[in-house]
């Protein structure tokens, strides 16, 4: 954490000084705002969070409870959006009061004894190492806490406007285009309606959007006809593996057993079978002692007594999708998108792969940085109709793996090849459900593989996977990923050349050129390292990087101050060498990150033409930005 850069701060850094909207930020919902969000789950919390560090827009988020979400359906937090809340920096102090999945148990019927389950495999959780941050589990409404401690200490101090439900919207014409009409559903004003207008909508209202209705868009998809019970409960059992995560399968049915946060509370989804054409949603009204008999039945010979339910649903399985993310008809591609949806407004699945929550942050993360860049005039408004075409395809993708995953886990034990198959596609899928197998295709913010051979351990379109470095001013080993915020700048990360030469070379480059993307593309008056937060790894051990022959442009001047930012100068561990860790050249290299952590990039350290022209694509020249 990085602070008194402004001045001397005896307080908690974490709560920044108020700057641009979030000075005598009204509390009442303005006439007029640059992004209006609808809905406060996921998705939009996040998105609120992000568009929060650009002091510039002015954002609302609006929502139908009359307060803070307190029991959340979701709790599984893959280490992707662990990764993503590192970004926020909140990463260490939900991991700290979450449960922590480090394993998972299969059980199937004892061949000896049908009519009991035994266990059969175990599985460690991330076999491969894929991250180094852990798979959580947390309550949704925890989730949304933190999201909504950072928006608010941010800036903007943006806060969400609660009691106001969407009603209806219209696009024309003008700056502020969207109208939104919304309606008060709590206090004095209950019933009332009144307008707002806006730039840009989100609607992050869930699966029964009515942003998403406003637009004319649907989702098509299937139910898979088949019904599951969910249930937090606090109960005592003799079960061995309740504090595990654990596939159970028996000749009764299945449950997908989860512990949950606080050493006591566990999550069942307990197997209710096929569900008849003719069912018209009477399943839903099992009750919750129905769905305990069950689950007794399927865990024999153990017992689960319960003593106390804090949540209990009934869901059948669904898979549906949203054929586009904006308000752009189709051949009209050219058109400015004022209206997005994010989360489950465009996806449903079912909640066994533990994506839902971590799939929506995910959208909110890919639009808002997108979002600010166009507001404070750094990016053109083409930039936004790469949110719908990145993230639909995820979308599409996470649904394909929903379906072979809820079907499995809806299989009866007899249909397996073995009792260990079940186990063994958990861990051969390991990537996926963990949030890692997203990769964006070429655009306008993601490069060709070209120089791919130059870092292949960096795939481009992929999320940037930290390696521990030397930090070459304290000699602390750190993360290098780990000190990038979600801040909306790009990250370019130089790994030098043996002797550092060409890294100098094209440093000099980059301070002094015009054409260079730092001279080109940072608003006139701005910090150097306000568009582009600029890093040097170098390949010797720390003892051999001198400070004071380290170009100027990695020791940037910050602040009213001026002072020197200390933090952009790292050295290779011996273990492990961040250079063999993911295969980078010993010739160097440029690896160009997102505002939202993926690759863009790789790039020879010569290739100065090719690097300024590809962020001319989704960038502006400076004499055209305002300064923030």
């Amino acid at each position: 954490m990085q602070f008194h850069d402004h001045g001397y701060v005896s307080a908690d850094p974490r709560v920044r000084p108020a700057a641009g909207t979030g000075i005598d930020r009204p509390s009442e919902l303005p006439d007029e705002v640059d992004v209006l969000i609808v809905g406060s789950g996921p998705a939009g919390m996040l998105l609120a969070a992000q568009l929060a560090q650009f002091p510039s827009v002015t954002t609302r988020i609006v929502e139908r409870r009359g307060g803070r979400l307190e029991i959340g359906q979701a709790d599984g937090i893959q280490a992707r959006s662990v990764e993503t809340f590192q970004a926020f920096g909140f990463a260490e102090e939900i991991t700290a009061e979450a449960y922590q999945i480090t394993a998972m148990n299969f059980w199937t019927p004892d061949p000896k004894n049908p009519e009991n389950i035994v266990r059969t495999s175990r599985t460690v959780d991330d076999p491969e190492g894929i991250s180094e941050f852990p798979h959580l589990i947390v309550n949704q409404a925890r989730v949304l806490d933190y999201f909504a401690a950072v928006a608010k200490n941010s800036p903007t101090r943006t806060t969400p406007d609660y009691g106001l439900e969407f009603v209806a919207l219209k696009v024309g014409e003008g700056s502020y285009p969207v109208e939104v009409t919304l309606r008060h559903t709590t206090g004095e004003r209950e019933g009332s309606e009144r307008t707002v207008r806006a730039k840009y909508v989100v609607g992050c209202d869930g699966a029964r959007s009515a942003v998403r209705g406003s637009i004319g868009r649907t989702m098509t998809g299937n139910q898979a006809m088949h019904a599951w019970a969910v249930m937090d409960v606090l109960a005592v059992t003799d079960f061995p593996d309740i504090r595990t995560k654990c596939a159970i399968q028996s000749e009764h049915g299945s449950i997908l057993h989860i512990p949950r946060e606080g050493g006591y509370l566990f999550r069942m989804y307990v197997d209710l079978g096929e569900v008849s054409p003719e069912d018209a949603g009477a399943v839903r009204r099992t009750t919750v002692d129905t769905a305990i008999a069950k689950a007794n039945e399927i865990l024999h010979p153990y017992t689960l007594d319960v003593r106390s339910v804090a949540w209990y649903s009934v869901y059948e399985v669904g898979h549906r999708l949203t054929d586009k993310f904006d308000d752009v008809p189709e051949g009209c591609e050219g058109q400015v998108p004022r209206v997005f949806i994010a989360g489950d407004a465009c996806h449903t699945h079912s909640a066994k792969a533990g994506q839902g929550m971590n799939v929506s942050m995910q959208d909110g993360f890919n639009l808002g940085w997108k979002l600010g860049a166009v507001l404070e005039g750094r990016s053109p408004e083409s930039l936004l109709a790469t949110y719908s075409a990145e993230r639909q395809k995820i979308a599409q993708n996470l649904i394909d793996f929903d379906k072979e995953w809820s079907t499995l886990m809806a299989k009866k034990p007899e249909e397996f090849e073995s009792a260990q198959a079940l186990g063994e596609f958990y861990v051969r899928t390991a990537e996926f459900p963990a949030g890692f197998m997203t990769q964006y295709e070429p655009s306008m913010i993601t490069g060709e593989a070209t120089h791919q051979g130059l870092a292949k351990g960096f795939p481009i379109g992929k999320r940037f996977k930290s390696v521990k470095v030397t930090r070459g001013a304290d000699t602390n080993v750190i993360h290098l990923g780990h000190h990038a915020r979600a801040d909306g700048r790009w990250r370019l990360y130089a790994f030098a050349d043996t002797d550092g030469s060409s890294l100098t070379e094209w440093a000099a480059w980059l301070a002094g050129s015009e054409d260079s993307p730092v001279n080109r593309f940072t608003p006139k008056g701005a910090d150097l390292d306000a568009v582009f937060d600029v890093k040097a790894v170098y390949q010797q051990d720390y003892t051999a990087v001198d400070l004071s022959t380290v170009p100027p442009v990695f020791l940037p001047r910050v602040g009213p101050f001026q002072l020197i930012d200390y933090e952009k100068v790292y050295a290779a561990l011996p273990d492990p060498d961040i250079f063999e860790a993911r295969d980078i050249d010993r010739g160097g290299c440029v690896v160009v990150v997102r505002p939202d952590q993926y690759v863009a990039h790789v790039l020879p350290l010569s290739a100065t033409s090719e690097l300024t022209e590809f962020f001319a694509q989704n960038m502006l020249e400076r004499a055209k930005v305002a300064t923030a």
